[in-house]
């Protein structure tokens, strides 16, 4: 190990490996530091949705930030192939957005301006999915909200950053950063090392980060409870999505259906009822999967804020501390964006001015989401 790197980047998951690859990528010296192995908790855990119309519901700045993440992931798949020689097994059916009343036809049709989004009635929703449930009263099909497998995507950014020059080391924990005069002290369970910059995204655990450094503790745990079953009957070429919840078809044949969203809750295993509530809100889209295998079952812990944002951004007093931690249920569409963004960040270069108002480093930044009123089922 190094003593001395230009940026240590403190998280092996999507978005810790994309910023490590962006900055080795332009000639950083770059550590990555991951307590367990990469890409193995909460990115390995998510079903990979590029979905920026269907998480964003208002067109603010994190809409535009959602929807660069999303034209990123158009050029990243060739350039990761080239990198690191890994298929991030793209699926690029789109998504149909299941609307079972009123209120769901009227909150789906203010999307009709958006040049990606067509409304279809019940009948030409079924026609292109015929097995989706004859419940419907319509859909809006978003072809541009296709979806990834986020494993592999990680793996490509840790073998596209250790190309480039990164050192990436796992099983390697990070129990205390501390600020020098001139650099950081790393401290880790396999020594002391030192960085002029750190980054810090390792998800819901960079709270105790934040609270080292006098930031208090705006992260909290969004337990998601997944499943995947073999699909060996029905052609689904398309993501079914409904009130946070989906079927994602995969290229293997399996379908991924999810997911819980449980607040507070730091046990990353599902329960019984969990997995009942996500297969009964299955069914009720596809009813089909009542009769397919159970392939298996997973939680993971998103990394929730109370306005439901990310912090990306320098510490408001040492600038050479990067935050990128708390994206939600949107790591995996947000880690090209939010990767660039730090790059950028760390080598001087320009930055949205609304991006920078919208992630930045401030507890006191207007809370506006309750994790208790999510529906626990949803």
């Amino acid at each position: 190990m190094k003593k001395h790197y230009d940026t240590a980047v403190i998280g092996g998951g999507i978005i810790g490996c994309a910023i490590a690859y962006e900055l080795a990528k332009n000639k950083q010296k770059t550590a990555l530091f991951e307590s367990g192995a990469i890409g193995k908790r909460t990115t390995s855990a998510a079903a990979g949705m590029l979905g920026a119309h269907a998480e964003c519901e208002s067109r603010d700045a994190f809409f535009d930030f959602a929807m660069h993440g999303q034209r990123l992931y158009e050029t990243a798949g060739k350039e990761l192939q080239e990198a690191a020689g890994i298929d991030i097994r793209r699926h690029n059916g789109g998504m149909l957005k299941l609307a079972y009343s009123k209120d769901d036809i009227t909150r789906l049709r203010e999307m009709d301006d958006l040049p990606s989004v067509t409304w279809l009635s019940a009948e030409e929703a079924l026609e292109r999915e015929p097995f989706a449930s004859k419940d419907i009263l319509g859909a809006s099909l978003i072809k541009d909200d296709v979806h990834v497998e986020p494993y592999y995507v990680c793996k490509a950014y840790a073998k596209g950053a250790r190309r480039y020059g990164a050192e990436c080391y796992e099983h390697t924990h990070v129990i205390e950063i501390k600020r020098d005069i001139e650099a950081f002290c790393i401290k880790t369970s396999a020594g002391d090392v030192y960085a002029d910059q750190v980054a810090v995204a390792s998800g819901v655990w960079s709270g105790q980060f934040f609270a080292q450094f006098g930031l208090g503790q705006p992260f909290f745990p969004v337990k998601g409870e997944c499943l995947s079953v073999w699909n060996d009957e029905i052609p689904l070429t398309r993501t079914l999505y409904h009130d946070h919840c989906y079927v994602v078809p995969r290229k293997s044949g399996r379908l991924v259906i999810g997911a819980t969203m449980k607040p507070g809750d730091w046990c990353d295993k599902p329960d019984i009822g969990g997995l009942e509530a996500v297969i009964k809100k299955a069914k009720s889209m596809l009813p089909a999967i009542e009769h397919m295998k159970i392939d298996q079952f997973w939680a993971g812990l998103r990394p929730g804020t109370k306005d439901g944002k990310p912090f990306i951004g320098r510490h408001p007093e040492d600038s050479g501390l990067i935050f990128a931690a708390g994206h939600f249920r949107n790591g995996i569409l947000l880690a090209p964006a939010t990767a660039e963004m730090v790059r950028n960040l760390v080598l001087n270069q320009e930055v949205k001015t609304e991006w920078k108002e919208a992630f930045r480093i401030d507890p006191r930044r207007r809370f506006r989401y309750d994790p208790s009123a999510e529906r626990k089922t949803n």
